[in-house]
């Protein structure tokens, strides 16, 4: 038992009392976005640093949970807790036998690696793992973690090592499934989009939680779901759990205060600002049992129909957001070309939407010179493709 209590104590001053640096991930492109969002959170700490594929802050641990229930650009939150360098695996391993796992790790508790090298003389990465889970285990046998907490069975700990010019970062993932999961749908469509770009998709237009959207290519749902989120001001974790709540230095009152913070303020519009889309009856079905399910369709008004058929909300006289995901490989079952269809799209919209802000996908750059209005491009990938995100005023 006294050795128990000098662990919390332990685990008390150094993790729960400290600062710590965190790392939240996101798609390439999408740094910039994702800064806005911390920058917009109530952190103890507002020291943001935007690197490739990602953000760097300093924050408490409670900051983390709050990153993770409200961040809808991240893919994840890590937490940086070692930093070393070993040229050799002698140095490696004694760097490693000092390391205080103890403090991460539940007795018993499994933990997954993901370990990767670049650019260093230990480049063998099946190796490094090997001697990581060699020095937890020998660790752990004399220095035991935290008793499993009554009635709970811990995940595994996903332990991310990273080793650039024999530089070694350990970090820890807090998230655990990546956060475009919101926990949201069970029909995934043909080409579901992930969450997080759909979400980056809808700030870049301008959308906002009293905006009109029109998605008329709404398939799985992604944009309407998001949409619906941001109009009744739910955050994006709020429907999962997280990594984080299997952590010996997890705080459950803390996690409780701050959902309970954020549930003062979801106010779910009465009547409809989304108007969504599909000619996929089986598509628009499911999307409709998802918000009723989560109780947000009375946000949303949901039809079947096709995009060249469908009338805009209030008949397009009041412009909002309208956002597209024409269909490309697979899913394009169309005999024209895709210059030919991009051309149909954007006549359609020069007729429908006039003054409406665009968000839309482009499976080539190129085929943007078929829209009649201006468009600024950002690349991306998705599914191993690359992708144009266009965005613009439709004139």
């Amino acid at each position: 038992m006294a050795n128990v209590k000098a662990l919390q104590k332990r685990i008390k001053r150094r993790l729960i009392g400290r600062e710590h640096t965190f790392f939240a991930v996101t798609l390439p492109g999408l740094e910039s976005l994702c800064r806005q969002e911390l920058a917009a959170l109530p952190l103890d700490n507002q020291k943001l640093q935007i690197e490739k594929g990602g953000v760097l802050f300093q924050a408490r641990l409670h900051d983390a949970y709050a990153a993770n229930l409200h961040l809808r650009t991240a893919s994840r939150i890590l937490m940086r807790i070692g930093q070393f360098r070993a040229a050799n695996f002698r140095q490696l391993e004694k760097q490693l036998r000092a390391f205080p796992w103890e403090l991460f790790l539940f007795q018993q508790q499994p933990f997954d690696l993901n370990v990767t090298s670049r650019r260093s003389r230990l480049i063998h990465t099946a190796a490094i793992a090997q001697r990581f889970e060699q020095a937890i285990t020998a660790r752990l046998s004399t220095q035991p973690g935290l008793p499993v907490p009554a009635n709970t069975r811990p995940s595994a700990l996903k332990i991310a090592v990273r080793c650039v010019a024999d530089l070694f970062t350990l970090s820890l993932d807090s998230s655990g499934d990546p956060l475009y999961k919101r926990g949201l749908k069970t029909y995934g469509g043909m080409a579901p989009l992930r969450e997080t770009f759909a979400a980056a998709m809808l700030a870049m237009a301008g959308f906002s939680r009293h905006s009109i959207l029109a998605g008329p290519m709404c398939g799985s749902g992604t944009f309407t779901l998001e949409a619906a989120l941001v109009a009744s001001r739910i955050p994006p974790g709020w429907y999962r759990d997280f990594a984080f709540m299997d952590w010996p230095c997890y705080r459950p009152g803390r996690w409780k205060y701050l959902r309970k913070l954020a549930g003062s303020r979801i106010d779910i519009p009465q009547a409809p600002g989304i108007f969504a889309s599909d000619h996929d009856p089986l598509a628009v079905a499911s999307l409709q049992t998802a918000l009723i399910r989560i109780d947000l369709d009375p946000a949303v008004h949901l039809q079947t129909g096709d995009f060249f058929t469908v009338a805009p909300p209030h008949d397009g006289a009041v412009p909002g957001v309208v956002v597209l995901n024409p269909p490309y490989g697979l899913r394009l079952k169309i005999k024209d070309s895709l210059e030919r269809q991009y051309s149909r799209i954007g006549s359609r919209l020069t007729d429908t939407y006039p003054g409406w802000n665009l968000a839309m996908i482009l499976p080539r750059k190129d085929l943007g010179d078929q829209l009649p209005f201006r468009i600024s491009t950002l690349p991306f990938q998705h599914g191993g493709l690359h992708l144009t995100l266009a965005t613009g005023k439709i004139e």
